[in-house]
C-alpha cells in the first residue's frame, strides 16, 4: 500500500530537520528520508578508530541560528557549546599570531607587527559588524523571487530599506565586501601580511578561490556573522562533535510527530501534471506527498533526482552551469599526543591547542595554494585548518590521546581523487609537520575525505560544503537561479531547504526556517491545486 504524507524532506541533514520540525509543530504529517544510516548529513559524529570519534565533516559552530537553537528546544536535548578562548593560531615560519580573546588582547597582539594596524583594527571591526548586521537580518528571510510581480517588489523593497537606512560608510563597506577580492578589501586596512593573512584566512574557506579572486571578500564576511552563547562572532565545539546538534534536532522533530527514515535514499521526484506528487526511493518504494522539500544541492537534485522533461529548457540550461566546487579535502586524524609547534614548543595542553590552528602563512602563499590547484590539480603547499576538539571535549578520544580535523585547501574538485587521495593525505600531514615536528609520528590512524568521497558520502555534488559556490551571482534572490531565490522550485510543490538556497552554506538551519515559512504560506495554495 502506498505510503501517503502532507510532506516529504529530500535528505536528513540539518536544514532538512529544520523544516521538518516547523512543518510537524503546525499540525503537518511529514517523513524525513536519509540516504545513509546516520541522521545529520554532513553534520555527524563518528567513530574513524576504535575509541576515536569526531565530527566528520563540519567540524565547528556559530553559524546556527539562535532562534533555530530556541525554537527546537534544542538546549532540552543536550545541545551544549563551549566556546574558544582565543578563535586562532597562525605559525608562521619565524613567529606565530593569536587571534581572538578579546578586543584588547586582539590589539595587542597586532601590535607586535605593526602600531597602525593595531591601532585600526577597532574600526575594522566595527565596520565588519555593522555589515554583517545586515547578513543576521536578513538570514531568516525569504528573498524576493525576482519577476514574481507587486509581491516580490514589496519583498526587495522591504529587505532593502535598512540598507538605504546605512551610513554612507557603511554602504561602501558593503559594496567593497560584495564585489572586491579579500586582497583589496584588506590592503584598505592593513599593512602588515601577518595581520591581514589572520582575516583572509576565512575569504578561502570551503572557496574554490585565492585572496585576490573578485567577490572572495563576501566569504570572509560570511564566517563572521554567526555568533556562540549570545556572543557575536564567536566560534564554539559542539559538546559530543557536530553530530551532538543533529541528534538533539532529531530527537526535536520525533517529539513533533516527524518520522524519520535512514538508509532511504531517494531515486526520483515523482512530477503529474505539472506537479510534485512525492517521490520514488532507490528500492522502488514510492510515496505520495502533495509537498516535497530538498535539502539536497541544486546541481544533485536537478540534474539526477528531476527528470529532465519536468524542466523548461532556460531553467534546465542554467542549472548544468550552476558552479559547485570547493576545493575543499577534509580529514579526521587519532593522534598519541597534541602537537608541538616550532614557534610555540610544548605538549603540554595550552590555548592555542584549543584554537583553530591555521597554516596559512602569508597572502601569497594562499594565493599560491589557489594558483597550484589549477595548474597540478592541488596545492603544493595546501592551506590547513586543524582544530583538536578533544582538548575541551574528553569524550572523542581516550585518555591522553585526541582527535583533530584538519580542513584543507586548495584542491581541484573535478580531478581523479581516486588516484590522488593517499599522496595527497600524505602531502597534507607534511604541511602541518613542517610547522610542528612531532605531529606525523604521532599519527595513529587518519580518515581520508577527498572532494570525491565528500560527494559519494554526503552528496556534496563536487564536493561542495556549501551546495554551490558563494559569489554574488549565486546568492540572496539569485541562489540558487533568479526566479527561484524564494524557496520555491520551478515545480509546483516542490521547494528547496538546502545550502544551496539563501543564506548559504555553513550550519546556520536558515535555509530550514525559511523554506518551511513559504510552505506554511502556500498550504491554501497547495489544497487549492490538488482539488483542481
Amino acid at each position: 500500500m502506498t505510503k501517503t504524507y502532507d510532506a516529504l524532506i529530500i535528505g536528513g541533514g540539518h536544514n532538512g530537520l529544520v523544516c521538518a520540525f516547523y512543518l510537524a509543530k503546525a499540525g503537518m504529517r511529514v517523513r524525513v528520508l536519509e540516504r545513509r544510516h546516520v541522521i545529520g548529513g554532513a553534520a555527524v559524529t563518528e567513530e574513524f578508530h576504535p575509541g576515536f570519534r569526531n565530527s566528520t565533516a563540519s567540524y565547528t559552530v556559530s553559524l546556527l541560528r539562535p532562534k533555530v537553537i530556541a525554537d527546537m528546544k534544542l538546549a532540552d536535548y543536550g545541545y551544549r557549546v563551549i566556546e574558544r578562548t582565543i578563535s586562532n593560531f597562525f605559525p608562521f615560519s619565524d613567529t606565530y599570531l593569536k587571534l581572538g580573546g578579546g578586543a584588547g588582547r586582539t590589539e595587542a597582539e597586532f601590535a607586535r607587527f605593526s602600531a597602525k594596524d593595531a591601532a585600526a583594527y577597532p574600526a575594522y571591526d566595527a565596520a565588519l559588524e555593522k555589515v554583517a548586521n545586515v547578513l543576521r537580518d536578513l538570514a531568516l528571510q525569504a528573498p524576493p523571487n525576482v519577476g514574481g510581480g507587486l509581491t516580490a517588489l514589496l519583498a526587495a523593497a522591504k529587505q532593502g530599506w535598512p540598507m538605504a537606512k546605512l551610513d554612507m560608510a557603511t554602504q561602501r563597506d558593503l559594496l567593497a565586501i560584495f564585489t572586491k577580492s579579500a586582497r583589496d578589501f584588506l590592503d584598505g586596512w592593513f599593512e602588515d601580511d601577518h595581520v591581514k593573512s589572520a582575516f583572509a584566512f576565512d575569504a578561502v574557506v570551503g572557496n574554490y578561490a585565492g585572496v585576490s579572486t573578485p567577490g572572495s571578500a563576501y566569504v570572509l564576511l560570511h564566517h563572521v556573522f554567526g555568533e556562540v552563547n549570545g556572543k557575536l562572532g564567536a566560534w564554539g565545539h559542539a559538546v559530543g562533535g557536530m553530530g551532538a546538534i543533529t541528534q538533539a534536532m532529531a530527537r526535536a522533530c520525533m517529539d513533533a510527530g516527524v518520522e524519520i527514515t535512514l538508509e532511504a535514499p531517494v531515486a526520483k521526484l515523482l512530477v503529474d501534471g505539472g506537479k510534485a506528487t512525492g517521490v520514488r526511493l532507490d528500492s522502488g518504494e514510492e510515496l505520495i506527498a502533495p509537498i516535497v522539500a530538498a535539502n539536497v544541492g541544486p546541481a544533485l537534485l536537478y540534474r539526477q533526482m528531476v527528470d529532465p522533461s519536468d524542466l523548461d529548457d532556460d531553467f534546465k540550461r542554467r542549472m548544468k552551469s550552476y558552479k559547485t566546487g570547493s576545493g575543499t579535502f577534509r580529514m579526521n586524524v587519532a593522534l598519541s599526543e597534541l602537537p608541538s609547534f616550532s614557534v610555540l614548543p610544548g605538549k603540554a595542553q595550552a590555548e592555542h591547542h584549543t584554537a583553530g590552528i591555521i597554516v596559512a602563512p602569508g597572502m601569497d602563499y594562499m594565493d599560491q595554494a589557489f594558483i597550484d590547484a589549477q595548474q597540478y590539480g592541488w596545492s603544493k603547499k595546501p592551506i590547513v585548518e586543524m582544530k583538536i576538539p578533544s582538548t575541551v571535549d574528553d569524550s572523542l578520544a581516550p585518555p591522553g590521546s585526541h582527535v583533530a580535523s584538519l580542513f584543507c585547501q586548495q584542491f581541484d574538485p573535478t580531478l581523479d581523487w581516486d588516484a590522488h587521495r593517499e599522496e595527497v593525505a600524505d602531502l597534507i600531514i607534511d604541511t602541518v609537520t613542517d610547522h610542528a615536528p612531532n605531529f606525523k609520528a604521532s599519527v595513529i590512524a587518519r580518515q581520508i575525505h577527498s572532494p570525491l568521497d565528500l560527494e559519494r558520502k554526503f552528496g556534496l555534488v563536487g564536493g561542495d560544503i556549501f551546495h554551490g559556490t558563494m559569489g554574488i551571482d549565486q546568492l540572496w534572490a539569485a541562489r540558487p537561479i533568479l526566479g527561484h531565490g524564494d524557496y520555491r522550485g520551478p515545480i509546483k510543490g516542490l521547494y528547496m531547504c538546502g545550502s544551496g538556497t539563501h543564506p548559504g552554506g555553513g550550519v546556520t538551519g536558515a535555509p530550514g526556517h525559511n523554506a518551511a515559512q513559504a510552505i506554511l504560506a502556500d498550504r491554501p495554495l497547495i489544497r487549492k491545486l490538488l482539488r483542481s
